[in-house]
């Protein structure tokens, strides 16, 4: 991996959080995600399935996590099966962890090869009587292929199909929701290597330059700080383009009197971080994009405030929508008649801002946790207000990552320059 070992104190902890949730007498199975196939003999890559990885800190496939807290034997506690290595497999794809290795990555003692699942696994699923199965609960997911996790879970309900089943989707958004010291330094570090791919881009970026040189300036300097890459497929929007949420073509050349947005940013260590911010192609705002970047950084700071524990987003979504309703009413975008008239279930701003503002993040960008709970010390939330005007060409958003702390907030990404006139300065060194 590019990044720097992790500590298994990490991944123990993380364990010990998730043991404190079991019922009596309960074993619970984590799978790894499948490298999925191209074309041919070509595949997209492996991205490690994030509950694994938060348990077990391995970071490759044909994996499979056993935790029995109450197991008879005392010993199978927590049982790590691996891929079995080879001089072939070294040849050819580079030697996997051997069980030494997986040891000091995991803090697991009990490690067997994958191929042993079988016949170690079933006498402690027999002594079991609640078994707990781990599924992509995730309001977002939209999956059409079958995940290893989904074929896994079919298997050993059809094999114990007496047994108890149970969810360890709501304990994982649980605990992976509060971030312990060690995660906030990884989400720090993803930050920081977004920072150095901003400051890059704002000298590189002028009339003419194209969206996807941009693109390769920032991979370029992700790639060189340790990061794998991208933590989500970039939006590099210039003009028009910056008005579709979620532009990813990032073809179109870059003209005079554009603002460019770019929604970038670096994960490490399988932890991500969400970046946004707009720029002027040619190193200066217009009087009026300036007014409507000012806007939606008014409405970002205020928001950012809001994220305090204790807040229910219920709560922390009308506030913001009443900062952004005003922001559009002094830019000439809303009249006052129309917030009077507007439908409380779609009100009037959510034609110039359609999207929410806040997600969490963590080893996903947008990250499990519970949006009907309130915000507690540890979370990290994004806060990305944006106003979008199509008939202006003009798109703005701004994003910043924010971890909630006892006392208020802490921005993970305060280095990264955000105020116009900075960012105008920068450009014109």
């Amino acid at each position: 991996m590019k990044y720097s070992s992790i500590s298994s104190s990490l991944f123990i902890d993380n364990r010990q959080k998730f043991k404190s949730q079991l019922k009596p007498n309960s074993i619970a199975v984590f799978v790894s995600n499948d490298i999925m196939p191209t074309n041919a003999d070509g595949s997209m890559g492996f991205k490690q399935n994030s509950d694994l990885f938060y348990l077990t800190g391995v970071d490759q496939e044909d994996t499979i996590l056993i935790i029995y807290p109450d197991v008879k034997d005392g010993k199978h506690k927590e049982v790590l099966f691996i891929k079995e290595t080879s001089e072939l497999i070294a040849i050819w794809e580079g030697a996997k962890l051997t069980k030494d290795e997986a040891k000091v990555v995991s803090g697991i003692e009990h490690i067997y090869w994958f191929h042993e699942f079988e016949k170690v696994s079933k006498a402690l699923f027999y002594q079991a009587e609640n078994i707990y199965l781990n599924a992509n609960e995730h309001t977002r997911q939209y999956i059409e292929t079958q995940t290893a996790e989904q074929r896994f879970n079919k298997t050993i309900i059809a094999k114990y199909p007496l047994h108890q089943i149970q969810r360890s989707a709501p304990i994982m958004h649980k605990i992976r929701a509060v971030k312990s010291t060690y995660e906030i330094e990884l989400i720090q570090q993803a930050c920081d290597i977004t920072e150095k791919g901003f400051r890059r881009l704002l000298s590189f970026v002028k009339p003419g330059v194209w969206e996807y040189e941009i693109e390769a300036e920032l991979i370029h300097e992700f790639l060189r700080n340790r990061s794998r890459g991208y933590a989500y497929g970039p939006i590099i929007a210039s003009g028009a383009s910056a008005c579709v949420l979620h532009y990813v073509d990032n073809d179109k050349q870059c003209k005079d009197g554009d603002v460019l947005l770019l929604d970038t940013a670096a994960e490490y260590a399988n932890y991500a971080s969400d970046l946004t911010r707009c720029i002027p192609v040619n190193g200066r705002f217009t009087k009026r994009q300036k007014e409507v970047y000012n806007a939606v950084l008014h409405v970002m700071k205020e928001a950012t405030k809001m994220l305090l524990p204790g807040t229910t987003f219920e709560k922390y979504n009308k506030s913001v929508g009443d900062l952004m309703t005003d922001q559009l009413l002094k830019l000439g975008l809303l009249k006052t008649d129309e917030v009077k008239m507007q439908n409380p279930n779609w009100p009037a701003y959510k034609k110039y801002f359609m999207h929410g503002t806040s997600h969490y993040l963590g080893l996903d960008v947008h990250d499990v946790g519970f949006f009907h709970e309130p915000m507690q010390a540890g979370n990290i939330f994004t806060v990305e207000p944006g106003i979008y005007i199509p008939q202006e060409n003009l798109g703005i958003r701004l994003e910043n990552n924010i971890l909630v702390t006892t006392t208020g907030q802490l921005d993970l990404m305060k280095n990264i320059p955000l105020e116009a006139d900075e960012i105008e300065a920068l450009m014109n060194q």
